[in-house]
């Protein structure tokens, strides 16, 4: 078992990986807002005190502020990061209201809204397109060479030498396709079509669950077959067909987040299953340790689910932006900002509430409830 990190490295590492992912994103909203000619007064990495910035030509100001657990883009005309308006945008000579966001149509707006999250997505889209040109893809096939003793598979009656064609439905077309929707189904039942000898067949199976320790003595909870390739195997890909391989990888891990995540809102999953700031700060610490590659890996799957939580219909959200912008739209007309204002009073709330949820979890799964259980005991 690896040593874990030390507290200063898991905070360097934790800063390395967030404020690259979060400069990114508000980013995104920046560069499309001046496409739309709209003035950024605030460009902040992190919320709160500033402790450092500078102020650039076009009036912007560029900061670091004390709480480094997100960032914001403060366009001309709001009052708050959150996007609420400052009704005295109207007041404003004509010249410096059409620099104001509000002075928009829905269109930008939601275009600027919707820059962000593609900002991490596209980021997350790059990485993997280098990995891809650099390292090749897995070409391993769904045939079957291995049964482990005891396992769903062996329970349902798979054979070496079988080869999987589809999981309840879905199309398998490598081993890596297999291992991406068994890893997050644990306990469920999943139909599994299989070819033997030519002949198609079918089998119900509930899929295992696997319980292991990292190099770090994490405890991880996984999907589990209890099937092994009959010839792992890789190959390189050509630049031509690199940005499609890269895709479809990505689009593997925002289908994971995506059914991870209604798992979570149908009860097939806990909530002890999440991490908030605490966990990501010891995965980024760990992965840091393990190696370059590895710590960026784990900021393709951090940026594509910044981004996609972004887009959650969640005021406070880019999300919730985009659903007022979409009602307006059909409405012709603005939500009133007394709705407005309610509705970010709630999903900061709920905000909150989930941002207490995961941190308690997180500190459950570093020790803290059971050390502190020890001392009153």
């Amino acid at each position: 078992m690896m040593q874990s990190p030390g507290f200063l490295l898991t905070i360097a590492a934790f800063l390395l990986m967030l404020g690259p992912l979060v400069f990114i994103h508000e980013l995104g909203h920046y560069f499309v807002g001046r496409w739309c000619g709209i003035k950024a007064d605030v460009f902040s990495i992190g919320f709160g005190r500033e402790i450092a910035g500078w102020t650039d030509k076009r009036g912007t100001r560029w900061k670091l502020s004390l709480l480094p657990l997100g960032g914001y883009v403060r366009f001309a005309g709001d009052m708050s990061p959150a996007g609420l308006s400052d009704p005295a945008w109207l007041a404003l000579p004509p010249e410096e209201r059409a620099k104001t966001f509000q002075s928009k149509p829905v269109w930008q707006r939601a275009l600027v809204v919707l820059a962000g999250p593609f900002a991490n997505f596209l980021l997350a889209f790059l990485i993997l397109l280098g990995f891809v040109v650099a390292y090749g893809q897995s070409t391993t096939t769904t045939e079957v060479g291995t049964i482990q003793p005891n396992s769903a598979a062996a329970t349902a009656g798979l054979q070496p030498g079988d080869r999987i064609t589809a999981l309840n439905g879905r199309s398998m077309d490598k081993f890596d396709d297999m291992v991406f929707y068994i890893v997050i189904r644990a306990g469920q039942q999943v139909r599994v079509d299989f070819d033997r000898d030519g002949q198609k067949l079918s089998r119900n199976v509930v899929i295992g669950t696997d319980r292991s320790k990292d190099k770090f003595g994490n405890v991880q909870e996984r999907g589990l077959l209890g099937v092994g390739p009959a010839a792992p195997s890789a190959a390189p890909v050509s630049l031509l067909d690199a940005p499609g391989v890269a895709f479809r990888y990505a689009s593997d891990i925002v289908g994971v987040t995506a059914t991870t995540l209604g798992q979570l809102v149908i009860g097939q999953r806990s909530v002890k299953d999440m991490s908030g700031i605490v966990g990501m700060a010891k995965t980024s610490g760990e992965q840091l340790t393990l190696g370059w590659v590895a710590f960026v890996y784990l900021a393709v799957f951090i940026s594509i689910n910044l981004g996609f939580i972004n887009l959650l219909p969640i005021p406070m959200l880019d999300g919730g932006h985009l659903l007022f912008y979409a009602i307006e739209a059909v409405r012709r007309r603005p939500v009133s900002p007394e709705i407005q204002e309610w509705a970010f009073r709630g999903g900061l709330a709920a905000i909150l509430m989930l941002f207490l949820v995961v941190t308690f979890n997180d500190l459950g799964k570093i020790g803290l409830w059971q050390h502190l259980a020890g001392l009153i005991g």
